[in-house]
C-alpha cells in the first residue's frame, strides 16, 4: 500500500516536472513590468480627459510624468492625445422598435514626438468596442454595467498605449 502511494507521488512529480519543462521550453514567460527607452514624459493636453489622467497614473515610478506647470523641454517624449471619444450605437432592436442591444466604443487618436517636434509615433487610432444587451426594465443596472465597460475599455486602451510607448526606440536627441 505504501509502495503504491510512493509510486503515485513520484508519477505526479514526474508529470509536474514534464509540464514545467514543456512550458519553459516553448518560451512562456509572465509579462513583467515594461521597460521604457525614456525617463520623462509629458502628456498633452493638460489636464486632458479621463484617459490622459489614467495614462499619467499608470506609469508609476518607471517614468517621470511631468506636471502641467513643468516646461515641455524637460520631457524626452511628448504624447499628444488628439481625440478621446466615447460612442454608444444601437445595433439591435425588437419588432416594436425598442432597443435590445448597444455597442459601446472608445476611440483614441494620439501621436508621440520629442519636444523638438521629431515624430516618434505617427498619428494612431485605437478603437475598442464592447456589446451591451439592453432591457428598459433594469435601466439603472444597465447604466452601471455601461460605466463598468467603459472603465474596462479605458484601462485596456491605456495598457495598449503603454505597450506602444515601450516599443519606441530612444529618440531624445534631435
Amino acid at each position: 500500500m505504501k509502495r503504491r502511494t510512493t509510486l503515485a507521488l513520484l508519477g505526479q512529480a514526474g508529470l509536474l516536472s514534464a509540464a514545467v519543462l514543456g512550458i519553459s521550453a516553448c518560451g512562456f514567460k509572465l509579462r513583467g513590468s515594461q521597460v521604457f527607452a525614456f525617463s520623462s514624459l509629458a502628456v498633452m493636453p493638460q489636464p486632458g480627459g479621463p484617459l490622459a489622467l489614467e495614462l499619467r497614473r499608470s506609469f508609476g515610478s518607471a517614468v517621470k510624468v511631468l506636471p502641467a506647470d513643468a516646461p515641455l523641454a524637460e520631457a524626452q517624449v511628448v504624447v499628444d492625445i488628439l481625440q478621446e471619444l466615447r460612442e454608444k450605437v444601437v445595433v439591435g432592436t425588437n419588432s416594436s422598435g425598442q432597443v435590445r442591444e448597444l455597442q459601446l466604443r472608445l476611440r483614441l487618436k494620439f501621436k508621440a514626438r520629442t519636444p523638438q517636434g521629431k515624430e516618434l509615433l505617427p498619428e494612431t487610432d485605437i478603437v475598442l468596442q464592447r456589446d451591451l444587451s439592453f432591457n428598459e426594465s433594469v435601466v439603472l443596472a444597465k447604466d452601471a454595467e455601461e460605466a463598468l465597460l467603459y472603465r474596462d475599455m479605458q484601462s485596456d486602451l491605456v495598457q495598449q498605449l503603454m505597450r506602444r510607448l515601450a516599443a519606441l526606440p530612444y529618440a531624445a536627441s534631435p
